[in-house]
């Protein structure tokens, strides 16, 4: 099971790629940084919460999980 601390820095390393692919795409859709750089930032908040609840609900679930 992982640790909630790793749970964390995954979805922080996640996050931050799909920031980087959102901005992006943002900015070329939009032609403004600023307008296309809100649309990663609230898409980055919002992710990142539902990521750690996903991954945090899946390590307490023992669901087709072998041991040994």
């Amino acid at each position: 099971m992982d640790t909630n601390q790793r749970l964390v820095v995954q979805a922080t390393t996640w996050q931050v790629s799909g920031f980087g692919v959102m901005l992006l795409v943002g900015w070329i859709i939009t032609g403004s940084a600023s307008a296309g750089g809100s649309i990663p930032f609230v898409g980055t908040v919002l992710g990142f919460i539902a990521y750690f609840l996903h991954e945090l609900c899946w390590s307490k679930n023992s669901w087709d999980r072998r041991i040994g």
